[in-house]
C-alpha cells in the first residue's frame, strides 16, 4: 500500500479483524463489541465502526490497526463496537461517551452528526472521528485528500485503458467518497490534455456532481451490478470506491476474463482482499491507520489534538500503491508520468480543484 511498515500493520488488522469479529460478545442486537488484548494501559480508546464493520477490508479496518498499533505501543487499551445500521450510530457513540473511555473515535463521515450531537453533549470526552472535520474544542477530524491519490489513479487507468473507457462508483453521495472520484476524474482529464486522447470516465462527473451509486457500503450485489454495466459499456478499468460494496465490482472485474482491471481505495487491495490482486492494477490508498494511532498516542501522552490532520501526498498521508502483479504489466512511461505528476502535485505545478476537498 505505501510505506513497508504500513502494510504491515492493516495485513494484520484484516487478519486479527477478522479474528475479533468471531470472537466478540453482542451486548445488544443492533452492535457486536471486543476489546484487544495485551495491553497493561490505563489509558482507554474506544471505536465505533460505520455499517461496512471492522473486516470491511477499507477504513474501517485500518482505523481499527491504528487503535492496535497504539495498544501494542503500550500507549492504550482498545476496544470497538460494530455499527450494523445508521441507526446504532448514536447509542454506539452514547454508550461510550458516557462510559470510561478517554477518546472515542468514529469512523467515517456518515457519524459525524451523531459525533458532534455527543461532543455537545459531552464537552468533557473526547472525539477523534475519521473522514470528517473536528470542531476545534474536543473533536479532531481525522481527514484525508483523496483527490490527490485519486488523480494519480484517473491517470493510471486512462493510461492502462485499451478501450478508451473507465469507470467508477461510489457507496453512498457523500465527500469522502466523490473526493476519490473527483480525483479519478481529473487524473483521466489531464491524461487526454497530456497525450492529445479522448478516455471516456463512466460513472461520474466532476462537473455535474451526478454520477453511479450502490447506496450502501456493504452491499455487493449491488457492486456487481454497476461493475456488469460498465463492463459492458466497454469500460475495462474500473474504480470502485464503495467500501465491501466495492468487493461485487471487483468480483465482476475477477469474472471478465482479463478484459478488465480494477484500482482498489483506502488500504492495499493486495493486502486487505488479495485474492483479488491479480486484478488490481494498484490502490489509491489513505493511512487512516496511521492518522487514528498517532491521536490515540498524542491524547494517551496527555494532548488531546484539537486541530484536525489531513493527509496529504506531501506528508504520505495518502498515494498509491505499487503494482504488484502489474509491476511488468504497466508502461515504464507510464509510470515515471506517474511519478512525475505526483511530484507535480506536491509542488503546486498540478492544481486538483474538487470541491470535497479537506480544508486545512
Amino acid at each position: 500500500m505505501r510505506r513497508v511498515r504500513g502494510i504491515t500493520v492493516v495485513a494484520g488488522v484484516v487478519a486479527l479483524g477478522l479474528v475479533l469479529v468471531g470472537c466478540g460478545t453482542k451486548p445488544s442486537s443492533s452492535s457486536s463489541s471486543s476489546t484487544a488484548s495485551g495491553s497493561g494501559s490505563a489509558f482507554k480508546a474506544c471505536m465505533v465502526t460505520d455499517t461496512g464493520g471492522i473486516d470491511d477490508r477499507s477504513f474501517n479496518a485500518s482505523a481499527w490497526a491504528g487503535m492496535q498499533a497504539a495498544q501494542k505501543d503500550g500507549k492504550a487499551t482498545v476496544v470497538y463496537t460494530q455499527s450494523n445500521t445508521e441507526n446504532d450510530y448514536v447509542p454506539n457513540i452514547s454508550a461510550y461517551s458516557k462510559g470510561n473511555c478517554n477518546l472515542v473515535v468514529t469512523v467515517g463521515g456518515l457519524m459525524a452528526p451523531a459525533t458532534t450531537d455527543a461532543a455537545t453533549a459531552s464537552p468533557k470526552q473526547h472525539y477523534a472521528i475519521v473522514d470528517s472535520n473536528g470542531n476545534g474544542t474536543n473533536v479532531q477530524g481525522l481527514q484525508f485528500n483523496t483527490a490527490q491519490a485519486g488523480f494519480l489513479a484517473g491517470y493510471l487507468a486512462a493510461g492502462y485503458s485499451t478501450t478508451g473507457k473507465v469507470a467508477t462508483f461510489g457507496g453512498e453521495k457523500i465527500a469522502p467518497v466523490t473526493i476519490y472520484m473527483d480525483g479519478f476524474w481529473e487524473g483521466v482529464q489531464y491524461y487526454n490534455k497530456q497525450e492529445s486522447k479522448s478516455v471516456q470516465v463512466l460513472g461520474w462527473s466532476e462537473t455535474t456532481q451526478n454520477g453511479s451509486f450502490t447506496n450502501s457500503f456493504t452491499d455487493q450485489t449491488q457492486g456487481t451490478q454497476l461493475a456488469n454495466n460498465f463492463l459492458s459499456q466497454g469500460a475495462d478499468v474500473i474504480f470502485p470506491v464503495a467500501g465491501s460494496s466495492g468487493l461485487g465490482g471487483v468480483a465482476a472485474v475477477a469474472a471478465s476474463g482479463g478484459k478488465a482491471t480494477a484500482i482498489w481505495v483506502d488500504t492495499d487491495g493486495c493486502v486487505s482482499a488479495p485474492q483479488y490482486c491479480n486484478v488490481f492494477l494498484s490502490t489509491a490508498f489513505k493511512n487512516v491507520d496511521n492518522a487514528v494511532q498517532a491521536s490515540v498516542e498524542q491524547a494517551s501522552g496527555g494532548t488531546f489534538a484539537t486541530k484536525d490532520y489531513i493527509g496529504t501526498l506531501t506528508n504520505g498521508g495518502v498515494g498509491l500503491a505499487p503494482y504488484h502483479d502489474f509491476q511488468s504489466k504497466v508502461p515504464a512511461a507510464l509510470q515515471a508520468q506517474i511519478t512525475q505528476i505526483k511530484a507535480d502535485i506536491i509542488s503546486g505545478k498540478i492544481t486538483i480543484t474538487s470541491p470535497s476537498q479537506p480544508k486545512g
